[in-house]
């Protein structure tokens, strides 16, 4: 089951040893088995203040034993409009990613900052920005799915493709202290050919930082992370923000941890900031895969894609 807490993580200079460090840890039975801390959070406009929420929980994580912490889509701020969206954001060399950073230095734990405004290549000429999935310190992945959608009766009325550019690729699944990280960003929870991808490329935890709306959020959040997860036979973690950010948006909250089989092991609920922190067991994994062979049953691709020939 699961514990609130999470796992330390391993400076940067130890990037090339983990491999190894993950072979001793399936080798030795007392070996502990790594925490992951999932997050919550009530990002406003206000940058300083978001810094400082985020910074108290990946402590608190930190001091209860996480080696990696996630954190939800728009965890630097969520705006009040497109203009106030587009001049607080930043470059990968700004001042939101500097701290990030040192605070995962000091702290000696991973980071996921999953949906960073980071201002797109050609900023000077077309203000436009991506949606940025963040490892400190190893990838970056850019929104590749984008939340156009008009849903009247919800009262939902969002397009993201105003002022974000849709990443162009998808990114390999990041070796961390936990296993093997396969990014996605929010929306990109609703195309299972993004996450059986990553699966193929070897994830073992897929990871959905969202900031997902109060009606599409008590339709379809549970369910689809569940789905995903049974899916791929992966670990889904999911950081989530919560409650109201500004006069125009709230979102739904409940930033959950899903296991293999499809087991909600943790969900913080959908009234404050907070966290949850899993043991990540890669055996869980592996039995999983071993006694329901999905993926060996899968047929090649053509045969699925028969139907398009006739």
């Amino acid at each position: 089951m699961f514990t609130v807490g999470c796992i330390l993580g391993r400076p940067v200079k130890y990037l090339a040893f983990l491999p190894v460090w993950r072979q001793l840890q399936n080798r030795m039975s007392t070996f502990p088995r790594p925490l992951a801390a999932v997050c919550q959070v009530t990002a406003t406009p206000d940058k300083q203040a978001n810094f400082s929420a985020c910074k108290q929980l990946v402590e608190e994580a930190k001091e209860r034993g996480a080696s990696m912490v996630f954190l939800p889509e728009g965890f630097d701020y969520i705006g009040s409009s497109r203009e106030e969206t587009l001049s607080l954001s930043e470059s990968l060399t700004g001042d939101t990613i500097s701290q990030y950073t040192q605070l995962a230095r000091k702290l000696e734990v991973w980071l996921s900052l999953g949906g960073f405004h980071e201002r797109g290549h050609n900023w000077e000429s077309d203000r436009r920005i991506y949606n940025s999935h963040i490892i400190i310190n190893d990838k970056v992945y850019r929104k590749s799915h984008l939340f156009d959608v008009e849903l009247p009766e919800k009262g939902v009325s969002l397009k993201e493709s105003a002022f974000t550019i849709p990443g162009p690729s998808l990114v390999p699944p990041v070796e961390t202290p936990i296993g093997k990280v396969g990014l996605g960003i929010c929306y990109d929870l609703r195309f299972p050919e993004l996450s059986l991808a990553l699966q193929r490329h070897g994830a073992e935890i897929l990871t959905y930082p969202s900031a997902f709306t109060v009606a599409t959020g008590a339709a379809h959040w549970e369910v689809l992370l569940r789905a995903r997860a049974i899916e791929t036979q992966c670990f889904v973690l999911a950081a989530a923000q919560v409650g109201q950010h500004h006069e125009k948006r709230s979102s739904y909250g409940h930033a959950l941890a899903v296991d293999p089989w499809g087991e909600v092991l943790g969900d913080c609920g959908g009234e404050k900031p907070g966290l949850v922190l899993v043991e990540i067991d890669p055996e869980k994994v592996s039995s999983t895969r071993r006694n329901m062979p999905v993926q060996q049953h899968r047929r090649d691709t053509g045969f699925y894609h028969g139907l398009e020939k006739t």
